[in-house]
């Protein structure tokens, strides 16, 4: 298990650094932050159009004010995160042309890398490898400590993505905030903090908004996404946010419910301010039918069971939990 993961990341930085590979930035996979501290984000090899929507990123390419490769760079680098796309994003918090991807050092993907490395840990220890136990040890915590440092936002409450070209952080309130707590990685008063802003700000009549800015893309305002609720609804009842667990997903029931019943179908994505529409924005229609969707709401039927409740909590406050910091 160590060899595989040392090895991928290995090849990745020879690939990197290999010319036939063409220019490649060798921080690719990684940035390079302050007193050499290394943190992870999205990137793509190949700064070209997507193949599936090549003539649509030629088109945004020509209104950008910069190289279109880095635009073409920035749009995959988008697509690989699964947040295709969001405010999280765009250079000016608002239009695609300023999409900037490759200059965001983002809490989610850093969480999961640090959940990655904890558990490759807990594995080498239930197979005796002490020296894997070490440098994996080692790894997760120098991510854990680079997390505090860049990401966490102690004047807000909030993980937030960093800006590291800016020096920055993005000020771009999203669910991803909540992967700390999905992994583990949030001490409890930094996951009850997130808790009552998550509360106060993305929580809506529906579910768990993406983000607290409505752009018209489909990862913003006022989409909510299946798996989006499934990492708020462990996270926060790893943390004792039980209540908020509960709202979130019974909310979502909710909201998953009304959809089925007039229409008899799952979907990607909803809408989770106005429950009279469906979920929509971004560059195509909504799809029928969500592997993420029908998992996640098969699971938190299991944990929440009663549907008269679900709907009642479409519309009541959540009492704040007592154990602030």
């Amino acid at each position: 298990m160590r060899r595989r993961y040392v090895e991928q990341e290995e090849a990745r930085t020879d690939r990197r650094r290999d010319p036939r590979h063409g220019d490649v930035d060798d921080r690719a996979v990684w940035q390079l932050l302050a007193d050499n501290v290394r943190l992870n984000r999205y990137w793509d090899d190949r700064a070209a159009p997507r193949d599936e929507s090549y003539r649509e990123d030629l088109a945004l390419a020509r209104t950008a004010d910069r190289p279109a490769e880095a635009v073409y760079r920035d749009l995959r680098a988008a697509a690989e995160s699964g947040w295709d796309f969001s405010s999280r994003w765009l250079a000016d918090g608002k239009t695609l042309s300023s999409i900037a991807t490759t200059d965001v050092v983002p809490v989610d993907l850093n969480s999961l890398l640090f959940g990655l490395e904890a558990s490759i840990g807990l594995g080498c220890a239930r197979a005796h490898d002490q020296a894997c136990v070490v440098e994996f040890k080692r790894r997760s915590a120098a991510r854990h400590a680079a997390i505090d440092r860049y990401l966490w936002r102690d004047d807000l409450g909030v993980f937030d993505d960093y800006d590291w070209r800016r020096e920055r952080p993005t000020d771009r309130l999203s669910a991803a905030t909540l992967y700390p707590l999905f992994t583990g990685l949030a001490q409890p008063g930094q996951a009850h903090r997130v808790a009552r802003v998550v509360q106060a700000q993305l929580l809506k009549a529906g579910g768990l908004a993406a983000t607290a800015i409505a752009t018209g893309q489909q990862w913003d305002l006022p989409n909510g996404w299946a798996p989006l609720q499934w990492i708020a609804v462990r996270g926060l009842r790893a943390y004792g946010e039980a209540d908020l667990a509960r709202t979130i997903a019974e909310r979502w029931l909710s909201n998953v419910d009304r959809v089925y019943r007039a229409s008899g179908k799952l979907v990607e994505k909803y809408d989770v301010v106005d429950l009279a529409r469906p979920g929509g924005g971004g560059e195509y229609p909504l799809q029928d039918g969500f592997g993420w969707t029908n998992g996640v709401t098969a699971e938190l039927i299991q944990l929440y069971p009663d549907p008269k409740r679900c709907s009642a909590r479409a519309s009541e406050p959540v009492k704040p939990t007592a154990t602030l910091h």
